[in-house]
């Protein structure tokens, strides 16, 4: 925690370059988020969800019952596309099977040339998405 606290501005930039790397942000663009890293609760929520991401931390026992109501939640029927960031190094980039099941409509996948953060390395591309997914 320690050294999240005194390199949180140079620990996100990493996590923001190994995440997405064929995005050439700006210095501005990130500092626009960075100014959000000073907020007292940041620290433990950054480090909170990196452990429950790796099963090293429980859920929180007082939304166990939400968590399961929308895992029971209904299959999507309205027109759908996903979409995969071909770098992203979190969600390997696929023909959207993992996403398939849930979706009963009329559905497409995409994969864009960026990394994990979609909507701003790709605007136009998300954006098309978003209108194509009103014409399927």
């Amino acid at each position: 925690m320690l050294g999240l606290t005194e390199y949180r501005y140079e620990f996100g930039e990493f996590v923001w370059k190994f995440n997405s790397p064929t995005w050439n942000f700006s210095t501005a663009t990130y500092d626009t988020t960075a100014a959000a890293f000073d907020n007292p609760d940041y620290v433990p929520i950054v480090i909170g969800n990196y452990r429950w991401r790796l099963g090293q931390y429980p859920a929180e026992p007082e939304y166990a019952a939400i968590e399961k109501r929308l895992q029971q939640a209904p299959d999507i029927a309205v027109p759908a596309i996903t979409i995969d960031g071909k770098y992203d190094p979190f969600t390997p980039a696929g023909n959207g099977s993992a996403y398939r099941a849930k979706f009963t409509g009329k559905y497409d996948h995409r994969v864009l040339d960026v990394g994990h953060n979609v909507p701003q390395e790709d605007p136009r591309g998300f954006a098309q998405a978003v209108i194509d997914a009103d014409h399927l």
